[in-house]
């Protein structure tokens, strides 16, 4: 009775120590399972964050990129339409200049003209040989070409009130031809240049032939 009492407190002692171990062993794992699992909460957490920032970091760069290429855009197109004006300009600049150059070479050779025409007539005058009647008609004639040089530029002042900045007037006997520069005519304005020219040199409306340059 004794040895078997005996035994009986070894194997509790060892069922005590096994159960012991049992626990032990157990709250060991649960403590390594709750920091596996607060590791990877951790981590997780970590990559959410890194995620999202490189998310926002991209959008940001997609709308840094998408603003530079607009503002590229609009620049590209600014650029391509201020030179579009540009040559606009300098093409209306060019006609401009051309149109001017016309009237202005227009007026000098007219004058040019003119002079010439009055110095042959002087030279009639001054020529000791020359009888009355050529004296008289050279005379008249100087007269004349001064009286056509006045009223031209009577003419072509007035009609520079009109709103055309150049214009040139030819007399051809009783044909008069007025050039004006511009690229359209109302009626109203031609039959108001025709009334200047009328009344300015005495013409006939049926002589005065106006045309645009």
């Amino acid at each position: 009775m004794k040895f078997l009492k005996g035994n009986q407190a070894i194997i509790y002692i060892i069922a005590l120590m096994l159960i012991t171990a049992g626990y032990l062993n157990y709250t060991t794992k649960n403590e390594e399972t709750k920091q596996t699992t607060s590791s990877v909460e951790t981590n997780s957490t970590q990559v959410a964050d890194i995620g999202d920032a490189t998310l926002v970091n991209s959008n940001d760069v997609v709308s840094e990129s998408l603003a530079d290429s607009n503002e590229e855009t609009n620049l590209n197109n600014t650029t391509e339409e201020t030179s579009d004006l540009t040559d606009e300009s300098k093409q209306t600049n060019n006609d401009n200049i051309e149109s001017s150059d016309y009237f202005a070479s227009s007026k000098i050779e007219r004058d040019k003209m003119y002079s010439q025409m009055i110095e042959v007539y002087q030279n009639v005058l001054n020529n000791t040989s020359s009888d009355e009647a050529h004296k008289k008609f050279a005379t008249e004639e100087i007269k004349k070409i001064n009286d056509i040089k006045n009223s031209t530029m009577i003419c072509e002042n007035l009609i520079k009130t009109k709103g055309f900045e150049n214009s040139v007037i030819f007399v051809n006997g009783d044909s008069i031809n007025v050039i004006v520069g511009t690229t359209q005519l109302e009626k109203e304005v031609v039959s108001e240049i025709q009334n200047i020219i009328e009344r300015e040199m005495n013409a006939q409306a049926k002589n005065i032939h106006i045309a645009m340059k």
